[in-house]
């Protein structure tokens, strides 16, 4: 006997104020943001480090990680938008979806990995205490794919498929992403969004969990994160039947993350045990800086 009914997707992912379209998928990102803002601030000054360092990192990495998610999108999805009946215009909006981590993580890791150099502190310290927040931040964002009936599975019946509605715009032309819901049923799907929401929360608690417990530091816990990520997205991605650019027979993700995998265990038994002492995550001694710098992170 079904137990449960199938997942549907919400009627709309797009409201008008007026002029102004309000739309899910930025909201999501938004809110995903500030979640990892307000975590990544919090373990940092913990570990005894300046928070102005957080807003500053903030500042360069966030709209270094939406350049740099919106160029591996369009770069590995260039069909959707640059062929005979595309417009290339469409890629500039970000807000339509399509933001790839492995870009917007490249960008904003080289972003930061200057402004640090620059600032003549060390990024270790900072990119452990960024993990765990980044991965709950990209959790929200797959809330955003929901809204926008993108990134789903293969047609199933299991009893958690995904309803994908058909939507049609105020002229009842079909339009995915901006119309809203006829109430028919185009296929139920695997929920892949869903899956790596919960597989990204899963692995935002073993982080925390991992950091207290074998007193991880000098970028070993990012490293994890890559690799805690990167396995959950290989199984994800196999699961997906959206258009992908394909390497081999193999969707260009699923390379990605086999590759990243490997280097980032490679990374995690190769840096320094043990964590940084106050003195090194904060070497100038900036003022502000935690007086619990010796703190276990939270």
């Amino acid at each position: 006997m079904q137990i449960l009914a199938n997942i549907p997707s919400p009627p709309q992912g797009v409201w008008h104020l007026g002029p102004i379209p309000l739309r899910a998928y930025a909201f999501c990102i938004i809110a995903g943001i500030l979640v990892a803002m307000w975590m990544t601030h919090r373990r940092y000054v913990a570990r005894g480090g300046n928070p102005d360092v957080v807003w500053d990192a903030a500042i360069v990495i966030i709209p270094a990680g939406i350049i740099g998610g919106r160029l591996y999108h369009v770069i590995t999805d260039h069909e959707k938008y640059f062929c005979a009946d595309c417009n290339p215009v469409d890629a500039l909006k970000v807000t339509n979806g399509g933001l790839g981590i492995w870009g917007a993580v490249a960008l904003g890791v080289f972003a930061i990995w200057v402004m640090f150099k620059v600032k003549k502190v060390p990024m270790a310290p900072f990119a452990d205490a960024v993990a765990p927040g980044l991965i709950l931040a990209q959790a929200i964002g797959r809330l955003g794919n929901w809204f926008n009936q993108e990134l789903y599975g293969r047609p199933t019946d299991v009893p958690w498929a995904l309803d994908i509605f058909y939507r049609v715009n105020e002229a009842g032309e079909y339009a995915p992403v901006s119309g809203h819901s006829t109430g028919e049923v185009m296929t139920s799907v695997h929920p892949t969004f869903l899956y790596e929401l919960v597989w990204n929360v899963l692995v935002c608690l073993f982080l925390l969990w991992a950091q207290k417990a074998w007193k991880l530091g000098h970028g070993r816990l990012f490293a994890l994160y890559v690799a805690g990520y990167t396995l959950g997205r290989f199984f994800v991605e196999n699961m997906r039947a959206d258009e992908a650019t394909l390497v081999f027979g193999l969707r260009i993700n699923v390379i990605v993350s086999v590759v990243l995998f490997v280097v980032a265990l490679i990374v995690f038994f190769r840096l320094p045990r043990g964590q940084e002492s106050p003195e090194e995550v904060n070497p100038r001694g900036d003022e502000g800086a935690s007086s619990r710098a010796s703190a276990e992170s939270h």
